[in-house]
């Protein structure tokens, strides 16, 4: 099936060296535009900025390309900006990787000037940096989250690979404002997952099912 998400590529936009939007960078793992395949902004176009590093270690993680920050280009905060303006999606998702594992305030400082809603999903396990319109808490047994992040999540999403983790799912929704949209997510490479899930939500109907519909579809 053919994508509908493109790669964007750039090149970066030639300035003084002084200016910190063209000297500040970051690891960045891909840059693209596609539409958000989960969640609560499912279906809407968005852009994504996948930036390198994480130390959570899920061992059934699809993005471990993005574990080693040193594998990955550096990026100029001017570059990533120029990017998002001639995609102009509705929303900017920021992920990784653990993002977190970065200080982002001076990268969204500069996409906030586009008046664009911002998004991140983090596991939380890092300090909160950077200014975001949306925060998606996928909180991981291997790194937990810090507890100061349950104040600012607008959204939770926990994987589910076996019965074990509907305790610790329970567990995180308990630190969050219960009016909180929560969502069980199967464990891709796990099939009986999606079965569990099932079963539970039917049992326990404050939870949404969260399905990677974009995997479904085959695009990126």
């Amino acid at each position: 099936m053919a994508t509908v998400a493109t790669n964007v590529v750039f090149s970066p936009v030639l300035v003084s060296p002084t200016d910190s939007l063209h000297t500040k960078t970051y690891p960045i793992v891909e840059t693209f535009h596609s539409l958000q395949g989960e969640g609560v902004w499912c279906g809407v176009s968005a852009f994504f900025i996948r930036l390198a590093g994480c130390d959570v270690g899920c061992p059934w993680c699809d993005t471990k390309i993005s574990w080693s920050a040193k594998h990955h280009h550096q990026v100029a905060i001017a570059t990533l900006t120029e990017q998002v303006k001639k995609a102009m999606p509705r929303i900017i998702v920021i992920t990784g990787g653990e993002p977190l594992m970065h200080d982002l305030k001076p990268l969204t400082d500069a996409l906030k000037s586009l008046d664009i809603p911002l998004h991140i999903e983090t596991s939380g396990s890092h300090p909160l940096s950077g200014e975001f319109d949306w925060i998606t808490l996928s909180p991981k047994t291997f790194k937990q989250p810090l507890p100061e992040i349950y104040a600012f999540v607008n959204e939770l999403k926990v994987v589910i690979d076996n019965e074990a983790d509907f305790d610790w799912a329970e567990s995180e929704a308990n630190k969050i404002n219960p009016t909180i949209p929560k969502y069980l997510q199967p464990q891709w490479e796990n099939s009986d997952s999606k079965d569990l899930i099932f079963q539970y939500i039917l049992k326990h109907p404050d939870w949404r099912l969260g399905l990677q519909t974009h995997k479904f579809l085959g695009v990126q």
